[in-house]
């Protein structure tokens, strides 16, 4: 749905930048815009649309600042000592002999 209304906008912009009807054309289709977004279905759907995105952002603050305040800052890290291998053994270097084969 959202979609379809995004290319019917895109149509309705192109169409008004591009055409040569003039000036009342342009005003029967301003008329016809405003009559859509003055609809009290979409103003109903602008409005849940702003209260959604209004309750996530609370949401987002409220939880950066939670988890702001709770950490407490870091110490100086430890000096990490690198790892100490416990095999003794070597690994073998690989092979570059070829296997002879008999050529045709």
């Amino acid at each position: 749905m959202r979609g379809k209304i995004l290319f019917a906008t895109g149509l309705a912009v192109g169409y008004v930048l591009g055409s040569r009807a003039g000036r009342e054309r342009y005003e029967q289709l301003k008329a016809v815009a405003n009559s859509f977004w003055n609809d009290p279905r979409v103003q109903r759907r602008v409005d849940q649309v702003e209260d959604f995105v209004s309750d996530g952002a609370k949401k987002v603050v409220d939880q950066v600042t939670s988890m702001a305040t709770t950490k407490k800052p870091a110490s100086k890290p430890a000096a990490k000592t690198p790892a100490k291998s416990t095999s003794t053994a070597k690994k073998k270097p690989a092979s570059t002999s070829r296997s002879s084969g008999t050529s045709s």
